[in-house]
């Protein structure tokens, strides 16, 4: 009982922390300004769909989008040729209907006719060709580009300065576009789905420079931007001419509203129409009398977990380092007691209703007494005073990441002496150390671009994974995704990837905390949301209501 108390004793510091933060952060940014007296009173525009964004949009360009919020805004602009259903299955887009060769490695797109982009102009397949080699553009330093599209013959000497065209994607004609891979890859088309392969107009958009303003932001989506504030606003207004049919709101406002106790009072004023919630919030939420009802839950296939990077700071190359930090954070009282227990305790790696996803793989159990013995082993005991200085870094702004890492620094500290400082960083900031691999210790969040465990077990842990930001090699697990990776689905597949996927969990290269459950407040006026395990689909069937 006494660690327990001192641990939530660190949570409650943690907390006040925030809430002194919260109580300075002035700015437009932050605020719910901007509406008028009548808009607030009557709680909103009809037919105007207002939702905030936590911070302020990483980009504006798809080619370079990599971070969940901003792709959540920049989706109902720009398409690909294929995306995502409600049943989570691939369906056409820009793409009527394709073929795939028997042998796995050739894709036949034909294209939808009568495509228009916001711009006036009509969609060929010269635009497609154009807009994947724009999106390989060395001068464009795309992070995304290769990690999504470098399965396509060529594409990876282009992103590579080898290249000026990409030989694996043809146009025989202007209805048609021809996409090899290098490997037969099950999971190719979910993979294409990522918006680095939003389609553009060939000579509407910059071509070798990042698109940074409203009138650069052209798509074929079923919305276009009409003003951008940075740090403040993004309106868009529906697109009249969207092939699918114009969508049935008149506009999008989205406000950059960082702090989450403002956010919770717009909702209330009847500021905004829907509100992703922090798990602090929900308990009082669900006793509220009227805004109960407005409350729903989403199970998401994403993992929040604790990164150690071996090559920002060499000690975790010690396995036992490892070992000893993974054994020594106790998940069950971070996701049951701190965050509420709306979220899933992770105890693998894979998510649910990813194939693959297990229920317990080979984790660690929270043992204190095994870990400071480990500590000790690795030569850092006791109490980790030999250990170079630590810190444990997280993005801005988010009370609930917050929470986690606060409780994350307390449990080392009660448990091996190891006391990490705490370090925010501003999210574009945060995800530029990422891509240089240069967060040591973090936490953060990997959630699931297309549904399969490819996308977590290789894009992680292999040494050729895009997303192995961590100084991880072992090649056995290489091995295993090398073969997966290429072999047809199936059960087999499968055990291959679980199997690496043990490997990771008992190499402690990281540590697993939960699977995403996302708690949202939608007003009775929003109708028509539709919804895909990844979250709420492009808003073309959208409707708000006037207030009553």
């Amino acid at each position: 009982m006494k660690q327990r108390v001192e641990i939530l004793s660190w949570f409650a510091l943690g907390v006040a922390a925030l809430m002194a933060v919260g109580c300075n952060s002035g700015g437009s940014g932050n605020a719910g300004g901007g509406f008028s007296n009548r808009e607030r009173a009557s709680g909103g525009k009809e037919g105007v769909f207002r939702y905030p964004i936590v911070t302020n949009p990483t980009t504006l360009d798809p080619a370079k989008v990599e971070d969940g919020d901003t792709i959540d805004l920049l989706q109902q602009v720009y398409e690909g040729l294929v995306a995502w259903s409600p049943e989570n299955t691939v369906e056409p887009r820009l793409a009527e209907s394709w073929t795939i060769s028997e042998d796995g490695t050739t894709y036949t797109f034909k294209l939808k006719q009568g495509v228009k982009f916001h711009n006036g102009q009509t969609m060929t397949s010269a635009d497609v060709k154009w807009s994947l080699e724009r999106a390989a553009n060395p001068k464009l330093q795309s992070t995304v580009a290769d990690a999504y599209m470098g399965d396509i013959v060529g594409l990876s000497e282009m992103v590579e300065g080898q290249a000026t065209s990409v030989t694996g994607i043809e146009t025989p004609d202007p209805n048609t576009v021809i996409i090899k891979i290098d490997k037969p890859r099950p999971y190719w088309l979910g993979k294409f789905t990522y918006l680095s392969a939003a389609i553009l107009p060939k000579g509407g958009v910059p071509a070798e420079a990042p698109i940074s303003k409203p009138e650069e932001m052209v798509g074929t989506g079923p919305f276009k931007v009409t003003e951008y504030v940075p740090q403040q606003l993004v309106r868009l207004e529906g697109f009249a001419d969207y092939h699918g049919g114009a969508p049935k709101l008149k506009g999008i406002e989205r406000r950059v509203v960082k702090d989450a106790a403002t956010r919770l009072s717009m909702y209330r004023t009847g500021e905004i129409d829907l509100l992703m919630l922090e798990r602090q919030d929900v308990a009082a939420l669900q006793k509220d009398a009227v805004m109960k009802d407005h409350l729903k839950f989403f199970d998401r296939p994403a993992i929040w977990y604790i990164g150690m990077n071996q090559d920002a700071y060499p000690a975790f190359k010690d396995k036992k380092l490892r070992q000893a930090i993974a054994m020594a954070i106790d998940r069950n009282t971070i996701v049951n007691e701190i965050l509420g227990g709306i979220n899933v305790v992770a105890e693998s790696v894979i998510p649910p209703s990813v194939p693959g996803h297990r229920a317990k793989a080979a984790i660690y159990p929270y043992n204190p007494a095994e870990a400071k013995k480990l500590l000790a082993e690795a030569g850092y005991g006791p109490g980790g005073k030999a250990l170079p200085p630590l810190e444990l870094m997280f993005r801005e702004q988010r009370p609930d990441i917050q929470a986690v890492a606060v409780a994350v620094a307390g449990q080392l500290k009660q448990n091996l002496g190891v006391e990490p400082k705490l370090v925010t960083k501003e999210w574009g900031a945060y995800l530029e150390m990422r891509n240089r691999k240069e967060l040591p210790f973090f936490h953060m969040r990997w959630a699931a671009d297309y549904l399969d465990p490819e996308n977590f077990v290789t894009f992680f842990f292999a040494s050729y994974g895009y997303e192995n930001k961590i100084g991880y090699v072992n090649p056995a697990l290489d091995a295993l995704t090398t073969k997966a990776d290429v072999m047809p689905d199936g059960p087999e597949r499968i055990k291959l990837y679980q199997q690496a996927e043990d490997i990771a969990l008992q190499d402690a290269v990281f540590v697993p905390i939960y699977f995403q459950r996302d708690a949202e407040l939608i007003s009775p006026r929003v109708k028509g949301l539709r919804e895909s395990v990844f979250g709420h689909l492009p808003h073309t069937t959208v409707t708000v209501d006037s207030a009553e």
